[in-house]
């Protein structure tokens, strides 16, 4: 199996199977231009750069690595650049609370009389965007889609020598999962508290940047020179690995399918075009956020998560955990969970973007079903196909087979 994708056409049939792989596509590259946005945010927070031209410099670098490198060292870069950000979040906030007067207790005490702490309000159950029932069940669901419907994780565990080593790394994420959200958000609350009393942000600083600038301008040089490279080396190493995602399910799931495999080179030569137009789509956008000057990057990586992606996620589980659904059910289920997060999104009132992946993978997941069930479609052999067909002595189960035609496995 090369792309998740295949498996949409051997549960649902090739329409699914492209508009999957369609939405990755597209979501992908909104993120490509949110990871190029970001560096150039560190470095023009604290120099007269012209941001274009870093966003340029960051795009046109990361286009070119891509074209000529490969995949599986995307997976050892991206773990040595992890364990540089994780020491470093670690690091800022030593640092930050040895230079706050009055050390962790100002920063506690802010983060209580600025609620930066969960509170008992936090537990209720409503739209808010600080309601942990939300944010606990949003994240759920945004991350099913990460590692279910999501070709640069899939490609991650074909990268793996074994369904053991997939296995163990996954494990590993959920642990340094857990140790990073405290270490991100502790050190968000940090730097709230640090300008709140030891210095003051420009003004019209821009707030998606207040990081790196206290990076450059409060750590030692040698270690807010590696930090920030640690930033731009962790954009290339992200990038590069979704432009390769891209690429290949543009070639898997379009160009082979409805054209057939081509020699080689041709393949080749394909592929790396299609590196080159996503990044440039990519980069295009990255300009949009620069010239808006967006402060809410993070709101609005959830949103189009929810809006775009984790419907997707829905059209897997309903595929996987039901035997009923049919091609028609699922191509309803997904637009119809675009639509209803698209409206409750515009609807405002402070609501979260956890929301609307709830909504979206909901209404996927029980749209498809329903909808299978009031227009039966036509009875596809789907052995194999479902977690009904696990083996008892088995924890492990193909979700793609091999047909007889010329679709590669």
């Amino acid at each position: 199996m090369t792309s998740a994708y295949e498996y949409l056409e051997a549960r649902f049939g090739p329409s699914i199977r492209v508009i999957g792989s369609l939405l990755f596509v597209l979501f992908h590259i909104g993120r490509v231009a949110i990871v190029i946005y970001l560096p150039t945010l560190a470095i023009t927070s604290v120099s007269d750069m012209n941001p274009y031209v870093v966003a340029s410099l960051v795009g046109i670098l990361c286009i070119l690595y891509t074209f000529l490198g490969g995949f599986e060292g995307v997976v050892w870069s991206d773990f040595i650049q992890g364990v540089i950000l994780l020491g470093g979040a670690a690091a800022i906030i030593i640092l930050g609370v040895v230079h706050i007067q009055g050390g962790m207790s100002t920063v506690v005490s802010d983060a209580l009389e600025h609620n930066k702490i969960i509170s008992a309000d936090n537990w209720k159950f409503n739209t808010a965007a600080a309601a942990i029932p939300i944010i606990f069940l949003g994240n759920i669901f945004n991350n099913l889609h990460q590692y279910t419907a999501s070709q640069d994780v899939v490609q991650r565990y074909q990268a793996s020598d074994s369904i053991s080593e997939t296995k163990k790394s996954l494990w590993t994420n959920g642990l340094l999962a857990l140790i990073s959200a405290p270490l991100f958000y502790g050190m968000g609350t940090m730097v709230y508290s640090f300008y709140s009393h030891e210095s003051a942000l420009p003004k019209d600083f821009n707030t998606s940047s207040v990081v790196p600038y206290f990076i450059l301008t409060e750590m030692p040089p040698f270690v807010a020179g590696l930090l920030i490279a640690a930033i731009f080396a962790a954009a290339q190493s992200t990038i590069s690995s979704i432009l390769n995602s891209i690429s290949a399910c543009i070639s898997v799931d379009i160009n082979h399918r409805f054209f057939g495999k081509k020699n080689e080179k041709s393949e080749v030569g394909f592929a790396r075009w299609m590196i080159i137009l996503s990044g440039l789509f990519g980069f295009g956008m990255s300009i949009y956020l620069i010239a808006a000057d967006s402060n809410d990057l993070w709101d609005l990586f959830l949103l189009i998560t929810g809006l775009v992606s984790v419907p997707l996620a829905g059209v897997f589980a309903v595929g996987i955990f039901t035997r009923r659904t049919n091609t028609f059910g699922v191509l309803m289920g997904l637009i119809f969970g675009i639509i209803f997060a698209y409206i409750f999104n515009g609807m405002g009132g402070g609501n979260s973007p956890f929301y609307v992946s709830i909504i979206s993978f909901i209404v996927a997941f029980v749209f498809s079903y329903i909808i299978s069930i009031i227009v039966p479609g036509k009875q596809k052999d789907i052995t194999g196909l479902t977690i009904y067909d696990i083996k008892e002595k088995s924890n492990y189960v193909s979700i793609v087979r091999m047909k007889e035609d010329d679709q590669e496995v």
